[in-house]
């Protein structure tokens, strides 16, 4: 075997001679895409997470507002005995 030529390793190992700049390309653009992809994600989680405090504080004031209304209404009923 002649050892002029490149290796094994430089044509078939990431980034070798045997590799199209067509493939490098489709792998710079795919890692570009998953990074928006997570931008945007992170950008939609913040949003739900908003959106979700403001649920829970809304079922925290309507469930205080509710245990208020009960016991008002059996203070009623005790107190016309």
């Amino acid at each position: 075997m002649a050892t002029d030529g490149p290796s094994w390793a430089d044509q078939w190992g990431a980034g070798g001679a045997m590799v199209d700049d067509d493939e490098k390309t489709k792998d710079n653009n795919s890692s570009k895409k998953k990074k928006d992809a997570k931008a945007a994600a992170a950008a939609g989680l913040g949003k739900a997470k908003a959106a979700a405090m403001v649920g829970a504080e809304k079922i925290k004031i309507g469930t205080s507002v509710g245990f208020k209304w009960i016991k008002n209404q059996c203070q009623k009923k005790g107190s016309s005995k």
